[in-house]
């Protein structure tokens, strides 16, 4: 163990926005130089990234309770208190769930053979976040749908959806989450809330190099649809989804990475995940 004095060098000598670049690699060998203990040796330099800097940390995560809407209309989170610190000495909950609730994943073994949620390789997991916003539309049409038109929209803009992409559609919906909005069923028990159209999936499986998707509703396919034309369109392709993210309005259209902390289950068809994103 490096004595204290050691451990408050290195402290001062990384800092926050270069810890994950080789510079914060070069700082933790020249502050551990003199240290008596043994430490881990960082990788090669010539193995890591030349630099990742960010500003912001944007946490695209829901709060999950047992009153989070879903997709079926029914709760699907309950919450036992097994022990507290008054009575044990210490805090402890029970939960009950099911896999599809919350912001979460759905991995390609929802709707394929594919990839269970802890088979995908965890760089499929981190990429470059690319947001279509189709804001303007949703507010007019709760049916609307990202389209191939608003992919070579953000394309026109921004360059061809980079090797890697991870692409979100921003509809603006997170905002009713705690409303019966977020459902918006009408009385035959349809929902309306915007999604993907299935061309733009195909064509993001077909024609670009994407790995995942993510959507602030309830599912990838828009709430009208029947047949999860969607799902069965983008998850046998062996690449998975992000249902119900939250605050993709705080981040920029490009130049976001995302990092998607899914669940690590055995054989787990998706399940409640952190998603952070690093501007």
């Amino acid at each position: 163990m490096c004595v204290p004095a050691c451990t408050q060098k290195i402290a001062s000598t990384i800092s926050r926005r270069n810890f994950l670049s080789t510079a914060g690699v070069a700082a933790v060998s020249a502050a551990t130089v003199g240290c008596t203990a043994t430490l881990l040796q960082p990788s090669p330099v010539e193995s890591m990234p030349t630099t990742l800097t960010f500003e912001r940390v944007v946490d695209l995560t829901h709060t999950l309770g047992e009153d989070f809407q879903t997709y079926f209309g029914t709760p699907l989170l309950a919450i036992e208190v097994l022990n507290t610190l008054e009575d044990d000495g210490f805090n402890m909950k029970q939960w009950t769930l099911t896999e599809h609730v919350g912001t979460h994943m759905d991995a390609p073994f929802h709707f394929s053979d594919g990839d269970t949620a802890d088979q995908i390789p965890v760089e499929n997991l981190v990429g470059h976040l690319c947001i279509a916003d189709i804001r303007a539309k949703a507010e007019g049409n709760p049916d609307a749908q990202v389209t191939p038109d608003d992919l070579l929209a953000w394309e026109a803009e921004y360059g061809e959806l980079p090797p890697g992409a991870i692409v979100a559609m921003l509809s603006g919906w997170d905002a009713f989450v705690a409303d019966e909005k977020f459902r918006n069923a009408d009385d035959d028990g349809v929902m309306h809330f915007p999604g993907f159209h299935v061309e733009a999936t195909q064509f993001l499986a077909e024609e670009r190099d994407v790995k995942g998707l993510m959507v602030d509703t309830l599912s990838l396919d828009y709430g009208m649809s029947a047949d999860f034309a969607v799902h069965y369109q983008w998850l046998p392709t062996n690449r998975w989804g992000m249902e119900n993210v939250a605050n993709l309005g705080d981040l920029p259209a490009s130049g976001a990475t995302v990092i998607v902390g899914g669940p690590k289950i055995g054989g787990a068809t998706g399940g409640p995940s952190r998603v952070i994103a690093l501007v």
